[in-house]
């Protein structure tokens, strides 16, 4: 198994998940904040989780719509997404994330009474971990790949 990297990628801010080494289960991480405007991407942070977790591929949230269309936020994730293949060489799959923002504040206001300005700085990690969570869950193709790479 291989350990991944989930991300829940937005215009401002990058949330973070890790699997354990077994693909069981995802931890959120943390939130890297970044300004799509100015390409200032959140790259170098990404790549000194890589080496602090073992990361060998990645998990990104697709931000579809309702309906199940692609509109102007999956361009940009796909984008992201070359960017990691390109600088790191790791492999990238996708995730459909409807909904795991309100999932997610869901389970921070019901499950653990989370204040609302506490939620804002913590729902894109807990996004990120829902993602991949799903992903683990699901069995995608990157959790079947050989980790003696």
């Amino acid at each position: 198994m291989k350990i991944l990297m989930g991300l829940d990628y937005g215009a401002r801010t990058v949330g973070v998940a890790v699997s354990d080494p077994f693909g069981w289960t995802a931890q959120g991480v943390r939130t890297i904040h970044m300004d799509e405007n100015k390409e200032i991407f959140g790259l170098d942070e990404v790549q000194e989780m890589i080496k602090k977790f073992h990361v060998q591929g990645f998990v990104l949230g697709l931000p579809l719509n309702m309906n199940g269309t692609a509109g102007p936020r999956v361009d940009a994730c796909k984008k992201y997404g070359d960017m990691l293949k390109k600088r790191f060489h790791l492999p990238v799959d996708y995730q459909d994330e409807r909904l795991t923002t309100v999932q997610g504040e869901r389970m921070m206001i019901e499950g653990a009474d989370v204040s609302r300005r506490k939620r804002r700085k913590v729902i894109d990690t807990v996004a990120a971990e829902l993602i991949l969570q799903t992903y683990l869950d699901r069995k995608g193709p990157l959790t079947k790949l050989d980790s003696k790479k």
